[in-house]
């Protein structure tokens, strides 16, 4: 019997309110927020995403998640050194230019990139300089496996938390 599913059932697409329920409770977890960017023909180039994570110390690799609707990951997925900064708790509107479609997004930003180009986020919690290692399907998102080759923290910054799609700060333990 020939497979009559669709390519998009094939890899399990939801209908449109299950796809609303999944983004509800997918919120209800606590994130982080990642500056990903590079130096690109001289400028800064960068997005934000909340989809990090570590993935093993030896060697020392990290994750992160990027939409393939993206128009920014096309231009650092190529560049020899990123810059990770996970953001500080007053990176907000940063976090926000950094998202959107159009404008400059790094306006009033402090940043400095690396010898090898990455860009760094001044006043992040944490950098890393990574290189991209490989990349997986991850469905509607490439899943993109990085070598960490350089790191600083600063662990006076509270990072910036985005839950149920709002930011917070983490509070100290009573």
């Amino acid at each position: 019997m020939a497979n009559t599913t669709s390519p998009t059932e094939e890899r399990g697409s939801v209908d449109p309110a299950t796809a609303v329920t999944l983004r509800r409770a997918f919120s209800s977890y606590p994130t982080g927020v990642v500056a990903v960017a590079a130096l690109s023909e001289g400028q800064p180039a960068g997005m934000a995403v909340n989809s990090f994570t570590s993935i093993s110390l030896e060697p020392a690799l990290v994750a992160v998640s990027v939409a393939r609707t993206s128009s920014t990951w096309p231009v650092l997925a190529d560049r020899p050194r990123l810059g990770l900064s996970v953001l500080g708790a007053d990176h907000g509107t940063l976090c926000r230019q950094l998202s959107a479609r159009t404008g400059d997004r790094f306006a009033g930003a402090e940043w400095h990139p690396t010898a090898d180009g990455a860009v760094l986020i001044d006043g992040a919690a944490l950098w890393l300089e990574c290189g991209v290692r490989e990349t997986f399907d991850g469905g509607d998102h490439e899943i993109v496996v990085l070598e960490v080759h350089g790191a600083e923290a600063f662990p006076e910054v509270a990072p910036l938390v985005f839950h149920q799609s709002a930011f917070h700060r983490i509070a100290a333990a009573s």
